[in-house]
């Protein structure tokens, strides 16, 4: 039963409720209509001039649409971290945010709050990614090392297989010293979080620079020491016997430069070598030296200008072996129309005809100086029966099918000789190449003089001296007899 006195305190206790609770509701609806000082930011976000109640809701639609549902991606050289918002934990204050935005006066020079005092996060979720990147990609310091992979080929040239495959330089990149910062990634990652609300994209670009750098592989070092030059047959001037040489073996050092520059640190360069092949070899180290050569120059005639360059096409190349004699009409052969060869004008005598390969004794008197001038044996040599203009008198050489007239000399050196030949530029140019064991050289001179009835040439071989261009000999070579009457 209620008395007056009791009566009285419930009705001050139900009035006291009733005065704080409108007291709270005052203070709530007072809170969330004060308006944030301007130009003040959260996190990025301008909430400056808004409501307690408009910050409120542009702070959760921001957080919602990227700091609380984006995954953050941390862009490392070796790999990328992803953190997750629900696995780190991350949780936003915002009361306690616009609190301490309210607080901001006018005076403040800086309005611009972070987010990171009023976000949780379980930072060990960050440091524990940060320390398994670490463990998986700092590297210490290695040098470049290189190999040469594959058996080393016979190269000497007459052992030499061209089929055996080929070695190959193995180039491996050293490793720089590089070592995560943990903790500037770590603080990376809090100041993209401390302004997340305006970001768009939620990566962070953090680079590891190298502390120590590996030296660069020298690669001109690495071509000395494992390539080989080529080495050029030779002559043993003794035994008179091929001496062989030997291939070469290289990479290419501008292209292994060009690779190297590509190439990324620890990763292996593949450099094929390739065989490089002597100037020198086989039978041409028998024909290294021009023993003699001769030009002499022919007119427009064309059909016998086509005699010239089928001649010298037959002789050109041919290799006369040593003590073998040379033969020009067996070399050559019938001057016959079925083998090609036209009309000209030819020496008969001394009467001047039209035959079948007229001119061939332009080609056999330039062959037969190069046989002088390389001191050849001559073994068959008839002069014209008149004077010809393409070389001196007393150095000509004629030749006639039918009469069976020849030029003939005799590889008088220890080695073979080869006939080189070719109508070029106005000249039949021929030279014998060999291998030159002299230690002179020769020179062709010639002397003539006349009656009414012919004129008279005499020649000889002189042998000058290759160290003091003195003449050392003179030897009668051919007397020559020349009708100044053409028949």
């Amino acid at each position: 039963m209620f008395t007056r006195k009791k009566s009285k305190k419930w009705l001050l206790a139900v009035l006291a409720v009733g005065l704080l609770a409108a007291a709270l509701l005052g203070i709530w609806l007072y809170g969330n209509h004060r308006r944030i000082p301007e130009n003040v930011t959260l996190g990025g976000l301008e909430i400056g001039g808004m409501t307690c109640q408009e910050a409120k809701t542009a702070v959760k639609d921001a957080a919602e649409k990227g700091l609380l549902t984006k995954k953050l991606s941390l862009i490392l050289p070796e790999e990328t971290l992803v953190f997750s918002p629900e696995e780190a934990g991350l949780k936003l204050n915002t009361l306690e945010a616009l609190r301490d935005a309210l607080r901001l006066g006018s005076g403040e020079e800086n309005r611009s709050l972070g987010l990171l005092p009023y976000l949780s996060r379980e930072e060990a979720y960050f440091q524990n990614a940060l320390l398994g990147y670490a463990q998986k990609h700092d590297t210490e310091l290695t040098q470049s090392l290189w190999r040469l992979d594959g058996d080393r080929p016979e190269l000497e040239t007459d052992r030499f297989d061209p089929n055996v495959p080929v070695q190959t330089i193995s180039i491996t990149l050293g490793i720089p010293e590089r070592h995560l910062d943990q903790a500037e990634a770590l603080q990376a990652i809090w100041n993209f979080y401390d302004g997340a609300l305006t970001a768009e994209e939620f990566t962070v670009s953090l680079d590891v620079p190298p502390e120590k750098l590996p030296d660069a592989p020298d690669l001109s070092a690495i071509y000395e020491s494992c390539c080989v030059s080529p080495v050029d047959d030779s002559l043993d001037m003794e035994r008179f016997q091929p001496v062989p040489g030997t291939y070469g073996c290289a990479f290419d050092l501008d292209e292994a430069k060009r690779e190297v520059e590509k190439a990324q640190w620890g990763e292996t360069v593949s450099l094929p070598m390739a065989y490089t092949e002597p100037e020198i070899l086989g039978e041409e180290v028998y024909f290294r030296d021009v023993l003699g050569t001769c030009e002499t120059r022919h007119n427009d005639n064309e059909n016998r200008n086509t005699n010239l360059r089928l001649i010298c096409e037959i002789l050109d190349g041919m290799v006369v072996e040593p003590g073998e004699e040379f033969s020009y009409n067996d070399r050559v052969g019938e001057r016959t129309p079925e083998r090609g060869f036209k009309p000209a004008p030819a020496f008969s005598g001394n009467r001047l005809i039209q035959d079948y390969g007229g001119g061939a004794c332009q080609c056999s008197t330039t062959l037969y100086n190069c046989a002088l001038l390389g001191d050849m044996e001559i073994t068959a040599r008839v002069c014209h029966g008149a004077t010809v203009g393409y070389v001196p008198r007393g150095l000509d050489a004629a030749v006639n099918w039918a009469t069976h007239t020849d030029m003939a000399f005799r590889n008088t050196s220890h080695f073979p000789i080869k006939i080189q030949a070719k109508v070029e530029d106005g000249y039949v140019k021929m030279a014998l190449l060999g291998t030159d064991e002299k230690d002179y050289t020769i020179e062709m001179k010639s002397g003539w003089g006349e009656d009414d009835v012919a004129i008279y040439a005499t020649s000889y071989r002189c042998k000058i001296s290759k160290e003091t261009g003195e003449e050392l000999s003179r030897t009668l070579e051919a007397r020559s007899t020349y009708y100044k009457n053409l028949g």
